[in-house]
């Protein structure tokens, strides 16, 4: 008898695949099983787990956006809130209430200081004036007054820096005709109030 497996022997493949045929068959099934699940399971889960993680790297950016979006959009409102406040705050505590209130500011304070700064006042006159788009009036005034330099300087700093919102809009002054003539000053100022709709109708 010779021996299957010699030194030098060739074997033919179909009797060696002849006699192992029980242990291949299902190791060829169990390896074509493997790559059909490894075919239409693994890879298509796979780029599944893939596109939703990439699915929410987006969300997640998106959510980060979204986030930062809402917090700038809170802190614009609060910031127009905060503005609105302080408007108003302003409004009811700076500005004269009514054309009234406005009036005396300008022209009763305006003649005591005058008076306390040795500066003689000449005449006066006010106007209004309708502010469109606004629930401001403006009242203007303008003062003819006399007096020595560094009085009127004197009142017209108190004037810029006085409690009362009054603006200086135009100063002129002339020399008097004759050496140590007293200056002629003429003041025009101007103040705001609020009306109860805009344009005051």
């Amino acid at each position: 008898m010779r021996a299957l497996f010699s030194f030098g022997a060739d074997v033919p493949a179909s009797r060696a695949l002849a006699e192992h045929r029980r242990w291949l068959v299902p190791l060829g099934l169990v390896l074509a099983i493997n790559l059909a699940v490894l075919t239409l399971v693994v890879l298509p889960l796979r780029q599944s787990v893939q596109s939703g993680a990439s699915r929410a790297q987006a969300s997640g950016q998106s959510l980060r956006e979204a986030m930062a979006d809402l917090k700038d959009a809170e802190a614009t409102r609060d910031g127009q809130a905060q503005a609105s406040a302080d408007l108003d705050r302003f409004y009811a505590s700076v500005l004269p209430a009514d054309m009234s209130t406005a009036r005396r500011m300008t022209h009763l304070k305006l003649s005591q200081l005058a008076r306390s700064h040795d500066v003689i006042f000449q005449g006066g006159g006010a106007s209004t004036e309708v502010l469109r788009d606004s629930t401001l009036e403006r009242l203007k005034v303008n003062y003819a007054l006399t007096g020595d330099w560094d009085d009127i300087r004197q009142m017209i700093y108190e004037i810029e820096t006085g409690p009362d919102f009054v603006v200086i809009d135009n100063v002129r002054l002339v020399e008097g005709a004759e050496t140590n003539a007293p200056l002629s000053l003429t003041l025009e100022l101007s103040t705001y109030y609020r009306v109860s709709s805009p344009n005051g109708r």
